[in-house]
């Protein structure tokens, strides 16, 4: 059964670098050795690995791959950890204007009668 590896590297600057592949030995290997001096890693060497996970079908990893490149490093390393309820508080909007900080109509009618 051929398998899809999604995996995030700590590089030697403390940036991430999120990438998939269908062989992880091999690819590591790649950014170890600095295959692509253009590579985002090139420069970024010695690289941990601190997360993989593996999937059966290419579509998954491909899009838990680009969900997870949008996630900031805090969030990133949160999953690494298996800190997921960490992972759920940093992907709540802390936005004012979210409805969740938003009065519902029951509170404004209320505020208005204690007025």
């Amino acid at each position: 059964m051929k398998y899809y590896h999604l995996y995030i590297l700590e590089c030697s600057d403390g940036l991430l670098y999120t990438g998939m592949t269908n062989d992880l030995e091999r690819r590591l290997g790649e950014h170890h050795m600095g295959k692509n001096p253009r590579s985002f890693t090139f420069k970024r060497r010695p690289l941990k690995l601190i997360y993989r996970e593996r999937f059966i079908d290419v579509r998954y990893c491909i899009y838990y791959e680009k969900k997870i490149k949008k996630w900031s490093a805090a969030k990133k390393r949160a999953l690494a950890n298996g800190e997921f309820d960490t992972i759920q508080i940093l992907a709540e909007c802390r936005n004012m204007t979210h409805h969740k900080y938003q009065p519902t109509k029951h509170e404004i009618d209320t505020a208005i009668k204690e007025f």
